[in-house]
């Protein structure tokens, strides 16, 4: 059940109750497609960095090690050992990212495994038994992603074919949940709004969906290709057609300001790359932007990467350190880079609702995007 606790402008401020716990929203999720987020960081890390919902891959999960072997040791929870809520996505994306590797029917999407070439075949129902196997808290329909640059004929099948796929889903994910065997009998279902940068075609798909009376509501399809700019166009014309009192899910976005703006605009989940990505690169994120620790500047830096900043890294090392590590290819600068970006967008999602709840998100808003942009 979705809370709607205070509103500030668009901007929302909610509480998703789950059986896995409370998500107070907005909410950043952090990203691990394999259970398992890339740079060495633990569940137990993600508890002390305030991490509130963990993102796995549905297809990436079912290739390796598999979604029955999953189930037998217990589900996602208990093999990842973590008790938050966990959200795994459809598999839909794979449809968009390995075109080279699939062909789409009315029944389903057949691919060919990114591992070892095997035929992989999955549809809706397939996509919802697999998410049930990982036993996650919230599962993702199945849909198809269409390329941003795809034409209006092409998109409009696309939508029309994702419609009646999430039909599919939600008849299979309400059977799947009255089976004896099934581990978390309260597994949720969100729908993915699709239509590229079509407005016409997006706020239709928009008003359908919104009648089946999902668990929430995702925007899929967007940062694939199209501009900043259209992307916020899309949101503002798509957006107050989703249900209010329902969590609206931005997939795959973004960066701290791409976050900020959506919100503005009703925007209450989020999942990117970017942070741990990033990280691994030895970019990490501030209040005045964003910082390259490679750079000569920071070898003699005895400062931490963020004064003031609370997370494990910025609590004990140093900036020269840090950059040491990653000159050297030391694993645990990666990590230390990647433990710092995630606690980044995990306490600027605190300070977002703390800032709709005083009913100035517009002035929090703004001055956050006016000193990232100052830089040190």
């Amino acid at each position: 059940m979705y809370e709607l606790l205070k509103t500030d402008g668009l901007a929302k401020r909610g509480r998703l109750h789950t059986v896995h716990g409370v998500i107070e929203t907005p909410v950043f999720m952090n990203v691990g497609t394999i259970a398992a987020i890339k740079g060495a960081v633990s569940t137990t890390d993600l508890q002390e960095i305030g991490t509130q919902v963990e993102l796995s891959n549905t297809y990436h999960l079912h290739v390796r090690p598999g979604d029955e072997v999953v189930k037998k040791l217990g589900g996602l929870h208990k093999f990842m050992v973590w008790d938050k809520p966990i959200l795994t996505d459809s598999g839909g994306f794979q449809v968009f990212s390995l075109a080279g590797l699939r062909r789409i029917k009315e029944e389903g999407v057949y691919f060919n495994s990114h591992i070892d070439g095997r035929k992989i075949f999955m549809g809706p129902e397939q996509s919802m038994q697999i998410q049930s196997n990982l036993a996650s808290t919230i599962a993702m329909a199945f849909d198809e992603c269409p390329s941003s640059v795809a034409d209006r004929d092409y998109m409009e099948n696309s939508v029309n074919r994702t419609t009646r796929w999430l039909k599919r889903c939600k008849a299979e994910m309400n059977r799947l949940n009255s089976l004896p065997d099934t581990i978390n009998k309260h597994q949720m279902l969100f729908g993915i709004n699709q239509g590229g940068v079509y407005e016409d075609i997006r706020v239709r798909h928009a008003q359908e969906i919104s009648e089946l009376n999902l668990d929430g509501y995702a925007v899929g399809g967007l940062a694939v290709g199209e501009s900043q700019e259209e992307m916020y166009r899309i949101l503002d014309a798509v957006v107050p057609h989703l249900p209010q009192n329902k969590p609206t899910y931005l997939m795959g976005v973004g960066t701290p300001a791409n976050i900020l703006e959506a919100v503005e605009r009703g925007v209450d989940f989020f999942d990117c790359v970017y942070p741990s990505r990033n990280g691994r690169h030895g970019h990490v994120y501030t209040n005045h932007g964003k910082m390259n620790l490679f750079n000569a500047k920071y070898e003699l830096d005895t400062r931490p990467i963020e004064e003031g900043c609370n997370c494990p890294v910025c609590r004990t090392y140093s900036r020269a350190y840090v950059r040491h590590l990653l000159k050297a290819k030391e694993m645990l600068g990666m990590r230390f880079c990647v433990l710092h970006n995630l606690y980044f967008y995990n306490k600027m999602m605190e300070e977002i609702r703390e800032a709709i709840e005083a009913g100035r998100y517009k002035e929090y808003k703004e001055e956050k995007l006016r000193r990232m942009a100052e830089g040190e």
